[in-house]
C-alpha cells in the first residue's frame, strides 16, 4: 500500500473536512443532528473519528452543509476509500489500529523511549520476553500474533521508500535485563544492524546527562508526505492512547525532541555505548 494512501489517513482527512464544512456552514452538531434526524452523539463521534462514516452519511451531511457536487463526489469517494480493509485490521484486537495505520502512512517518525527498546527496533527474542513480562497470561498463539505484528511494522524500515526513523533511547532501556543477558546481547546486535540503515538515526541519552526534557514519558511524533495531513503526536499509556493534533501541541513536542537530541550522545557515540553495554551483558 503506497505511503499516505491507507484507510487510516483517508478517514482522518475525511472527518477533518466534514468538521470544517459544518463550521463553514455555521451549524452546530445539534443542528446537523436535527436536520439528519439522528443523535448529536453520532455526528460528534464521526467528527472525532471514533466511528466509521458511510458514503450515505457523507452525502447527507454535505447536503445539510450546502456543499457543491464536486466536493460531494470527492468526499464520498474518500469515504469509500476510508472503509477499505488494511493489513493491520486482523490485529485490531491486540493493537491500536489507528496508530499502526498512521505509522504505515508516515514519512518520518521521531520517538523517545525511556524504559524499553522501541518496537521498531526490537529483536524477536526481546519482543517475546517483553510480552511474557507484561502479559504473563497471554496464550502462545496471541504471543505469536503480537510478534508477527511487530515484524510487519518493522518491515517499514526496509521498503523501497522506507520510513525515516529518528529514535532517542534512554540508557536504562539498554541495561534493563529483559529476558536475561543472552536476549540483551542479541538486542544489542539488532541495534547495530538497524543503526546502519541510512534512514535510521539512533541516539542514546546516557545516565550522565542527568534530567532531561522527556523524563515524564515516551512519545512519538509522526509526519506524513502530504501537506493535507498535519503531524500528530502519539502518547501511549496502559489505560488509553492520546493523539495530539493541534499545531501548538505538535510544536511543543517537536521542541522537546530537539532538546532531547541535543542532550543525547550523537549516533557514533551512541553506537559505542551500545557496544560497551553489550560487552557488559556478556
Amino acid at each position: 500500500m503506497p505511503r499516505g494512501s491507507s484507510p487510516t489517513l483517508r478517514k482522518r482527512r475525511l472527518v477533518a473536512e466534514l468538521r470544517r464544512l459544518r463550521e463553514a456552514a455555521d451549524l452546530t452538531i445539534e443542528e446537523v443532528a436535527e436536520r439528519l434526524e439522528c443523535s448529536a452523539s453520532k455526528i460528534s463521534r464521526i467528527e472525532t473519528g471514533r466511528v466509521g462514516v458511510t458514503p450515505r452519511d457523507v452525502r447527507d451531511m454535505l447536503d445539510a452543509y450546502g456543499a457543491g457536487p464536486d466536493t460531494r463526489d470527492e468526499l464520498v469517494q474518500l469515504a469509500r476509500e476510508a472503509r477499505r480493509k488494511a493489513w493491520w485490521d486482523e490485529f485490531g484486537d491486540i493493537a491500536p489500529g489507528r496508530y499502526v495505520g498512521f505509522e504505515a502512512d508516515a514519512e518520518s517518525v521521531r520517538a523517545y523511549q525511556g524504559l524499553m527498546v522501541p518496537g521498531l527496533l526490537q529483536c524477536e527474542s526481546y519482543t517475546r520476553a517483553l510480552i511474557g513480562d507484561v502479559l504473563p497470561h497471554a496464550a502462545p498463539a496471541e504471543v505469536d500474533r503480537r510478534v508477527r505484528l511487530r515484524k510487519a511494522r518493522q518491515a517499514l524500515l526496509r521498503e523501497d521508500d522506507p520510513l525515516r526513523l529518528h529514535v532517542v533511547v534512554d540508557e536504562a532501556a539498554l541495561r534493563r535485563l529483559v529476558g536475561g543477558p543472552a536476549v540483551m546481547r542479541e538486542q544489542m546486535r539488532r541495534f547495530g544492524e538497524v543503526g546502519e540503515l541510512p534512514n535510521v538515526t539512533l541516539q542514546v541519552i546516557p545516565f550522565a546527562a542527568g534530567g532531561h526534557a522527556a523524563m515524564d514519558g515516551r512519545f512519538v511524533i509522526l509526519a506524513f508526505p502530504e501537506k493535507l495531513d498535519p503531524d500528530v503526536v502519539y502518547i501511549e499509556s496502559t489505560r488509553s492512547d492520546v493523539y495530539l493534533e493541534q499545531p501548538a501541541d505538535v510544536a511543543g513536542y517537536s521542541d522537546m525532541f530537539a532538546r532531547l537530541c541535543a542532550r543525547s550522545l550523537d549516533p557514533a557515540a551512541s553506537a559505542a555505548l551500545i557496544e560497551r553495554v553489550a560487552r557488559e551483558h556478556a
